[in-house]
């Protein structure tokens, strides 16, 4: 894996250390996130993040343990890190860290003191909401270690006052369980239970949510570290409370021989791939149900249009076909009208997306072809061919087949947003794009010919299929080019706001057209000059730009409160997902591609680290912005890189 450390310049001022983050995941959608400088910066941040019902109902346990250390001469020195509602920064123990690394994706802190030096480690239980904090004397001593345990026990979108009751705490043997909830186990524990008031997340001030909460204080852990690989441990864990778990620095060395196995299983072939693997692990879980995909964290759950866009970069890119099968297998199963689940993140099963259903239909064909396995094809057929039919006939949302053309409409509707453009602000949609947009259509088509041959390879009659693709890849080629050189966004768009009997088709330079050319069975041939001059338009060193910059309504910066935000999620932002379609098209055009890939190396180390993030500014720097680490953009960006 490419070598990811930071030493004191960065880990030491926080415009570095506080934008660099961290996670470790458990496997099921839990996690736990920080930055490289010890400083919690989000309301998502903590050592024991626990994933309830769904992903996406995540709670936040374990807030941190702060360390301190007594030196033989008496003196104490603080090395946690908070930031309180004055703006105050207290303790600043990240200005004592002499280096932060990622080894084998287990987060190492080195902190100095004169000659006495101190690491940091931690790893979660794969598969159990459990946390290991290891923490070991390199050189000098004898020191004392005290860890305060800062806890909460709250939904992972908000935050908890001191004005309500305080969490109940139950002694146990070497802690404490905390609001029944979770439990504490270390060395010489001593009850504390204290309100931390003003505790400041200065990234959800910077997005324009509530920046503040209080914590509490539930006790010290403390151990001797009398001489160099003397070790003081903690664990947390919210699963069988009465059950400890294995002894911390066990679980550190089984959490890093499972990422070198899971990197290995990948079969990389350098240390950029071998890295994306390890980061693509962290969105596949196991759920009651199966396993899954997580879109991206620390805030988000499961959205098929994610899962399946990504389908092929986790899941056929890591070599985990069998797992993708049994996804593959549960995701038909919410099939209805035609229409795959989008999500149930928002607390109840919807169904709003013109796409995720395209896009489930290419990732079938793509491990059908990848892997052989004709028998889940032969199982999946009959519904597969259901989405054919009931978008022949109209489904949900005004989504259906224009019996003129044979290409797909969808909206219509006041207040829908069907497509991955999908960002409203008071229930209006900023990019509206009803009527039939380019890269719905593309992946219409390119779905049409993958079911085709799937019916042949099952020994079925396919004639009617392809007769079908043959009429809407003709349409498809004579209704998107557009005269400004590239095609158009959306054809037969109604009038907006809606009502107007007038319809119109959008010429907007978006990068939704490059799925026109990159899929299996893209509708148009690539044309290389059409290319370069959408790359001249949208291409960043992170990715295509939502938007072109010369475009009316672009948005360079994706910053501010949530409206300012969603006005420009897909107005200018960079989407690094788009790097794949991006280049596939480069290359079937046979144009050079492996210049557009550098910026997200480097970007490896710089946001969420080992990881791509889910968008950046659309003007330089291009800073990255929402989700440090995002499932389709890591998965389109590893499998660009395994299919050269």
């Amino acid at each position: 894996m490419i070598d990811i450390r930071s030493g004191p310049q960065v880990c030491g001022e926080l415009a570095g250390g506080a934008s660099r983050e961290w996670l470790v995941p458990d496997g099921r959608g839990g996690y736990a996130m920080g930055t490289v400088s010890g400083l919690r910066t989000r309301r998502y941040h903590g050592l024991l993040v626990v994933a309830g019902d769904t992903p996406a109902s995540r709670r936040v346990g374990l807030v941190s343990l702060d360390p301190a250390v007594t030196l033989p001469s008496g003196d104490r020195v603080r090395l946690g890190a908070h930031e309180w509602s004055s703006g105050i920064v207290d303790p600043r123990g990240f200005e004592r860290l002499e280096q932060f690394a990622l080894v084998d994706g287990v987060p190492r802190w080195r902190w100095r003191i004169g000659d006495v030096v101190i690491e940091r480690e931690l790893a979660m239980a794969y598969g159990r909401s459990c946390v290991a904090v290891v923490h070991r004397l390199v050189s000098g001593g004898p020191v004392r270690l005290d860890l305060a345990a800062v806890c909460t026990w709250r939904d992972a979108h908000g935050e908890r006052r001191a004005d309500g009751p305080a969490p109940r705490m139950e002694p146990v043997a070497g802690g404490a369980i905390v609001e029944g909830a979770f439990r504490l186990a270390g060395p010489d524990w001593t009850p504390e239970g204290q309100w931390w008031l003003g505790v400041r997340h200065r990234e959800e001030a910077a997005r324009g949510l509530s920046p503040e909460e209080d914590l509490w204080y539930a006790g010290r852990f403390s151990g001797a570290l009398d001489k160099p690989g003397d070790t003081v441990s903690v664990l947390a864990w919210a699963d069988g409370l009465a059950e400890e778990p294995p002894p911390a620095t066990g679980l550190v060395e089984a959490a890093r021989r499972r990422n070198r196995a899971v990197v290995a299983a990948a079969k990389p072939t350098d240390a950029v791939e071998a890295t994306l693997a390890l980061a693509a692990d962290a969105f596949v879980i196991r759920t009651a149900f199966g396993p899954d995909v997580v879109a991206g964290y620390p805030w988000f759950g499961v959205w098929s249009r994610d899962t399946m866009t990504a389908y092929e970069g986790l899941f056929l890119c890591t070599n985990r076909a069998d797992e993708g099968r049994e996804l593959l297998r549960a995701y038909a199963a919410t099939l209805s009208e035609g229409m795959l689940a989008n999500t149930a993140d928002t607390g109840r099963v919807e169904y709003n997306t013109a796409d995720a259903t395209l896009w489930f239909l290419h990732a079938v064909n793509r491990h059908v072809t990848a892997t052989a396995d004709t028998d889940l094809g032969a199982e999946l057929l009959p519904l597969l061919q259901g989405v054919v039919e009931a978008h022949l006939a109209g489904t949900r949302y005004g989504i259906g087949v224009d019996p003129a053309d044979r290409l797909v409409t969808q909206g219509g509707l006041p207040g829908m947003a069907l497509t991955w453009m999908d960002a409203r602000v008071n229930g209006v949609p900023v990019t509206p794009r009803a009527g039939k947009p380019v890269e719905v259509n593309a992946l219409w088509v390119n779905g049409l010919a993958g079911l085709a041959e799937l019916t042949e390879l099952t020994g079925r009659d396919a004639t009617a299929l392809w007769g079908l693709h043959a009429q809407a890849a003709a349409s498809f080629r004579r209704r998107f080019p557009a005269p400004v050189g590239w095609l158009h966004d959306v054809v037969d768009a109604p009038a907006y706001p809606l009502g107007g009997a007038a319809r119109h088709d959008d010429d907007l330079l978006r990068p939704n057209q490059l799925l026109a050319w990159s899929l299996p069975y893209a509708p148009l041939e690539p044309d290389a000059a059409t290319l370069r001059r959408i790359a001249t338009g949208l291409f960043t060193p992170l990715g295509p730009r939502s938007l072109a910059p010369d475009s009316p309504g672009f948005v360079g910066r994706h910053r501010g409160g949530p409206a300012e935000r969603d006005s420009g999620y897909h107005q200018g932002t960079v989407w690094p997902w788009l790097i794949g379609p991006f280049v596939d098209a480069y290359r079937r055009a046979k144009l050079p591609v492996d210049d557009l890939l550098v910026g997200l190396e480097g970007h490896l180390g710089e946001y969420g680290l080992g990881s791509v993030s889910e968008t950046a500014d659309g003007d330089p720097p291009h800073a990255a912005t929402g989700c440090p680490f995002q499932a389709w953009s890591v998965a389109e960006f590893l499998r660009v890189r395994r299919t050269r």
